[in-house]
């Protein structure tokens, strides 16, 4: 995702009126801003960085709502309306299918260890931010069970 049409967005939600969608991509840009200063790089955002910037607040934005009581239903409607934002600009993840085969092939001397650990720790750096954890450790788990 390209930080500047992340900020063009952001710019035409502000004409539209439309308050959510301008509050939603503000948080990307914000998240995507704070990285690049922390990295060092604020003038020259590179895409993976907005990417990343992208997916760690889907993720908190989905912890919001898990950890929302039910009795608050017009804040959790905010963070479903907040996520669904964020989900338009994601980039596309692997699905398993597709992580199993990179693994298969690019990781099969690691896998002939049957550590767990170590066959993370490799997949983990060559997948991250191309495909989701959780589904990662499942591909691990049956690849090894």
């Amino acid at each position: 995702m390209q930080f500047t049409k992340l900020q063009k967005d952001m710019m035409q939600a502000m004409k539209d009126h439309d308050k959510v969608r301008k509050d939603a991509l503000s948080a990307l840009v914000s998240a995507t801003k704070k990285l690049a200063i922390d990295a060092g790089c604020r003038d020259d955002i590179p895409d993976e960085m907005t990417d990343q910037a992208i997916l760690k607040e889907i993720k908190s934005v989905k912890e919001q709502i898990d950890t929302c009581p039910d009795s608050r239903a017009e804040l959790k409607a905010e963070y479903t309306a907040r996520l669904a934002v964020f989900e338009e600009y994601a980039p596309k993840m692997f699905s398993a299918e597709e992580v199993e085969k990179i693994i298969k092939e690019k990781f099969a001397d690691i896998l002939g260890t049957g550590n767990k650990g170590q066959v993370m720790k490799a997949v983990m750096n060559e997948l991250k931010g191309k495909a989701d954890g959780k589904v990662i450790n499942e591909v691990v788990g049956k690849l090894l069970g």
